[in-house]
């Protein structure tokens, strides 16, 4: 505590100085030999001052640290901030200025079970002005398929969240059944709170993670290894290496060897969520969007109207949140969006001429039976890992 006082003191005897030599700047420049004091005074503060920033320096830095580089501490800010680009790399001429993210905060019935009916319908209403400019025009606004948002297109392009690569993507299809997840849904990091977002990038520092730097398989095993043996003080089973390679390839959908940051970072919250939160917190992420379509998927899979499904319908149901995907089904006139089973007149849903709604039924009486509410629970995860736009499965469904 001494020392914190001293500090103290001597940052304010070199505010004093600072104050002093600016008042009488001017007039002093007039008078020579006290023009030499102020200057004697004026050295005596650069050294103060140096001194007292050295020292503040080394108490933040600790003994032996090594200085992160400018770019990194930029990086763990955009981490933190839930930004996924830094506004500097874009071209600033006619451009708006990004958004500030606002965390959520727990709230203290949010362990309670939220009430979802299965009969009661939701009215979805998307919002009628766009989110960044706030005014209507006759333009064609793009609705997030999650959310109440919409969005102009040239608005998006100055934002900078569309870029060439992604425009000709969100322009087909922001208005079918696929959707398109505006840049709010589509950042599964924004739904951590502050809390939960220092512990994640506590995990990633601890295991020598930069951010916005792409993981490859050895990356990526390395990394859950060092996971596993910091919460449980042992090695990795062969069994959990197994299904994090198979979590790798399904973050890799286009084989290209490594994982997008992006898409690491969209796991590595959706699996901290799990953890973290119950069942009944993460149900009240889910928007009436989300709800609505996993209405129709419980109402598709129960044929017979009793209110219970199989437990191997509820597995076919995890699969199905990802079904928007496919992009070789973009030509068919299938609800692609639509995360309950394709319905059984669609092109996709018969093989040799069989539906599969129709072969599950027969063996349902010998499987659990799975209720509207727990479908809800045991599906939740995986709704809100299908949020991102990129083809990358966000959390591998289990067979």
């Amino acid at each position: 505590m001494g020392v914190l006082m001293s500090r103290r003191q001597t940052v304010e005897r070199v505010q004093k100085v600072s104050l002093a030599v600016s008042a009488f700047k001017d007039g002093l420049r007039e008078q020579p030999s006290t023009r030499r004091r102020a200057e004697a005074g004026t050295a005596r503060q650069g050294t103060l001052e140096q001194e007292v920033q050295e020292g503040e320096e080394e108490a933040l830095a600790g003994p032996s640290q090594p200085e992160e580089s400018s770019a990194s501490k930029a990086a763990w800010e955009r981490l933190r901030d839930g930004r996924g680009v830094e506004p500097e790399e874009f071209e600033r001429a006619n451009r708006f200025t990004p958004p500030a993210f606002i965390r959520p905060k727990r709230e203290l019935h949010d362990d309670e079970p939220p009430d979802i009916s299965l009969e009661q319908r939701e009215q979805i209403l998307n919002d009628e002005m766009c989110e960044i400019c706030e005014v209507w025009t006759a333009e064609s606004l793009f609705p997030c398929r999650i959310c109440h948002r919409v969005y102009h297109d040239g608005c998006l392009r100055r934002m900078g969240y569309l870029q060439k690569d992604s425009a000709v993507e969100v322009t087909e299809t922001a208005h079918t059944e696929t959707g398109w997840s505006c840049y709010y849904c589509d950042n599964l990091n924004l739904l951590l709170t502050e809390e939960e977002m220092y512990s994640l990038m506590e995990t990633l520092r601890n295991c020598k993670i930069i951010p916005g730097v792409c993981l490859t398989l050895d990356d990526f095993l390395h990394y859950k290894h060092q996971v596993h043996k910091q919460q449980f003080e042992r090695t990795m089973p062969e069994a959990q290496e197994e299904q994090a390679a198979l979590q790798f390839n399904a973050l890799d959908p286009d084989k290209k060897g490594h994982i997008e940051w992006q898409d690491f970072l969209s796991h590595e919250s959706i699996q901290l969520l799990q953890k973290i939160r119950p069942q009944n917190a993460l149900l009240r992420l889910l928007t009436p969007k989300e709800r609505e379509r996993a209405r129709a998927a419980f109402l598709a899979l129960d044929q017979d109207n009793d209110g219970f499904i199989g437990e191997g319908e509820c597995r076919q149901a995890r699969h199905t949140w990802f079904r928007k995907h496919q992009k070789e089904m973009l030509s068919c006139n299938v609800s692609i969006s639509h995360v309950g089973p394709i319905s059984e007149g669609s092109p996709a849903s018969s093989r040799n001429g069989k539906s599969p709604e129709k072969i599950l039924p027969a063996t349902k009486q010998e499987e659990i039976s799975i209720d509207w509410p727990r479908f809800l629970r045991e599906n939740v995860a995986y709704i809100l890992a299908a949020r991102p736009n990129s083809a990358a499965l966000h959390l591998q469904p289990l067979a």
